[in-house]
């Protein structure tokens, strides 16, 4: 029988499925629920050690010699230091020792309790990576004792080979055995390439064989990608993107998309290749995340392993921006001249079932294009940006367009048909100001950067640098503070809403643009705005340039909230009633 833990089921069956089978095991009380289902799984071979620190050297021993990844596995406390000298030995012999570590709970570190100290890194620079593996109370948790336990062992044996730590805390009751059976574990691994072929065999056979593939062009640089190459996927193959994804030519609506069809199955894909990091809009990563399809990651850093949409299947590593450029390609035509018909299974989809799939797509993207045209936005944050993107696609000028985070880069998302730079890696509101300006220090062309009131006041210091020029412009959406924040469920019932979480305030940019000799520019209702934009985007200006386009709150807020519920209602009606145009 099994101990009555999911995490160390979980552990026990992921250790197998990436191939370890042997396990050093030093005694000791809080590591035998670990040692009895190593055990009792009968799919180890197991070498009981006593002393820890010969211990560690032992299954180097047997790392070396085999060649395959080898666990050693001790009790909690200072047991775990005594692996020191054998996990710095691995470390610089490329050897994957996958050191398995008891814990003590962590509220009880630092409380005098015996056996306890801070094991997480505790061996500090000798591991490539050390992971705790909490208790889970729910799907996400343990969706996440599954992810730390693969990222754990993938990159043991990835880009050649090193030591990881795996710790357990585990709570009294140690010896509730209890389970009748492993549970079947989902396992990611490295899609290998031949070397020989870009198109990575495995991958191409799963993407032969799926009824519904879809690619996801998350945030990216935009050489990693090519116009070209999407326009040849997207004309067989449902791919969604974002701005940030590359330099597309318009607007996708895949937020507004995914928020008309819903729960709907038929739209649902059973193979994702997901390109680059993240996804700003949270429905479409809610949607994604609900097809619970299995997903490849195309990456250029293979051991920075990420599972965004909780479903990872594979990582396929490229060598360089050209590589995913060309495998994307590979994929394009699901009747290409260079596929091995013996790629597909007995039950492989025909081609109509793709395209069904397709055309499904096609159409949802086509009617969320009009029904996004079709509305007609008052004054606002949403009508600013609106209206810059659409100046901003008519203008022939050398543009490079930043934006900021929060509302920003989610209007940037709903409007833009230029590829979008952002701060996105953590999404911080510092930063964004100074990140374009330093940009436009080093670009031929003119940067435009479109800001909420809030980041920009925070990174005013941006502009206090002698190297800003007249190439340089600014859009700032000035409400009197955070407006996202106006728009979460329940947040306008705090008295502290207002003056304390949304930052409310009255500043303007004015007597900043005075101090640092930039063109300053106002707009309070439309007239203004549309020749604010086209004096904003004057190649002519001798000096950097700024549009504050200043606007109400609750008025923002309302004008989100209705452009969604029309738009998305619009899309629903069209699809019913096969009114495409």
């Amino acid at each position: 029988m099994y101990y009555e833990d999911k995490r160390i089921d979980i552990l026990t069956a992921l250790l197998a499925a990436h191939g370890v089978r042997k396990i050093v095991a030093c005694p000791g009380s809080r590591n035998a629920p670990l040692v009895n289902n190593f055990c009792e799984s009968g799919l180890f071979e197991m070498f009981p050690v006593t002393d820890e620190r010969s211990a560690g050297f032992v299954a180097l021993g047997i790392a070396l010699s085999t060649r395959k990844p080898v666990v050693v596995c001790v009790t909690s406390g200072s047991a775990l230091l005594n692996l020191a000298p054998a996990v710095a030995e691995a470390y610089y012999r490329h050897v994957a020792l996958v050191v398995v570590s008891a814990d003590r709970p962590a509220q009880w570190i630092g409380q005098l309790d015996g056996q306890t100290m801070p094991q997480q890194n505790a061996l500090g620079p000798f591991v490539r990576l050390s992971v705790t593996v909490p208790e889970p109370h729910n799907d996400e948790e343990r969706w996440m004792c599954n992810r730390l336990v693969n990222e754990a062992l993938h990159v043991a044996t990835f880009h050649g080979c090193a030591p990881v730590h795996i710790n357990v805390p585990l709570a009294e009751p140690l010896f509730d055995f209890s389970e009748e059976s492993l549970p079947r574990e989902r396992v990611f691994r490295a899609v290998k390439p031949e070397y020989n072929d870009v198109r990575h065999t495995t991958l191409k056979k799963a993407w032969r064989n799926a009824c519904r593939p879809m690619v996801v062009i998350a945030q990216n640089h935009p050489d990693t990608v090519s116009r070209q190459t999407v326009e040849l996927l997207s004309a067989e193959n449902v791919v969604l993107t974002e701005a940030l994804g590359y330099d597309m030519e318009d607007a996708l609506h895949a937020d507004e998309a995914v928020r008309a069809i819903s729960n709907r199955a038929e739209y649902l894909p059973d193979i994702v290749l997901y390109v680059g990091d993240t996804i700003v809009s949270k429905p479409l990563r809610r949607f994604l995340r609900r097809a619970e399809a299995p997903t490849y990651l195309i990456t250029l850093d293979g051991r920075q392993v990420s599972d965004p949409l909780m479903s990872l299947a594979g990582i396929v590593e490229c060598y360089d921006e050209h590589e995913i450029d060309t495998l994307l390609d590979s994929l394009a035509d699901f009747n290409n001249t260079d596929f091995d018909p013996s790629d597909l299974s007995d039950d492989s989809p025909t081609e109509e079932a793709r395209r069904r799939f397709f055309d499904r797509w096609s159409t949802l993207f086509m009617v969320a294009r009009k029904s996004s045209d079709g509305y007609q936005p008052s004054f606002s944050q949403l009508s600013a940006v609106r209206n810059l993107s659409e100046k901003v696609w008519m203008s022939t000028l050398d543009l490079h367009v930043h934006y900021a985070n929060s509302t920003a880069v989610r209007l940037a998302n709903l409007f833009s048909c230029r590829y979008v730079w952002c701060n996105r890696g953590i999404n911080g509101i510092e930063g964004s100001l100074s990140t374009a300006v330093g940009f436009s220090i080093a670009a031929d062309g003119m940067v435009v950067c479109v800001t909420g009131d809030l980041s920009f006041f925070y990174d005013q210091n941006a502009f206090w640098n002698t190297h800003l020029s007249a190439n340089f412009r600014v859009m700032l959406l000035n409400n009197g503070g955070g407006a996202i924040f106006r728009t979460l469920p329940g947040l306008t019932d705090s008295p502290a809403a207002d003056e304390l979480i949304c930052g409310s305030h009255d500043t303007k940019a004015e007597g900043i643009c005075r101090q640092y000799d930039i063109d300053y520019l106002s707009a309070t209702n439309d007239r203004e705005l549309e020749k604010g934009i086209e004096a904003l985007l004057d190649e002519d200006a001798q000096r950097p340039v700024l549009l504050e386009v200043v606007t109400d709150a609750a008025t923002d807020a309302a004008t989100m909230e209705n452009y969604y519920k029309s738009v998305v209602d619009d899309i629903r009606q069209r699809l019913e009633s096969k009114r495409y145009f």
